[in-house]
């Protein structure tokens, strides 16, 4: 058993749950305060979800995957996969820090969205798992 990727894989599971059903009440709450929303409203409100849960069915999958790793022999290439997701967990990092940099409106705000921060602490968890 890997510490790091035990780490990695409770903060991936806890992601996944407050993503999952909090973030979907939150992302309710656009269309909710939103008066007669006109149809391309409700459209990219439809799309901005369906898309929210793709993200939360990444987070699942990975803490899967990483549970699966951890705790047993199941998997050829561990080590393969274990890296391939500390890549993916560290571009979403990144692509979270220049999509909040090359958006003037947010930039102040740059600390606060704290997503960025922790892809890369799973990211780089998942380095030193390897």
């Amino acid at each position: 058993m890997s510490i790091p990727l035990l780490i990695a894989n409770l903060l991936t599971f806890l992601a996944f749950l407050a993503h999952t059903f909090v973030g979907d009440q939150e992302i309710h709450l656009l269309i909710d305060q939103n008066d007669g929303p006109t149809r391309q409203y409700r459209s990219t409100w439809t799309m901005a979800r369906c898309g929210w849960h793709w993200v939360s069915l990444d987070l699942l999958i990975a803490s899967v995957l990483m549970a699966v790793i951890n705790f047993s022999d199941l998997l050829p290439e561990e080590g393969a996969i274990t890296l391939l997701l500390a890549i993916v967990f560290s571009a979403y990092g990144l692509i979270w820090m220049v999509t909040i940099l090359i958006s003037p409106t947010f930039s102040r705000r740059f600390f606060l969205l704290g997503q960025w921060l922790l892809l890369l602490v799973i990211g780089g968890l998942l380095f030193l798992a390897i």
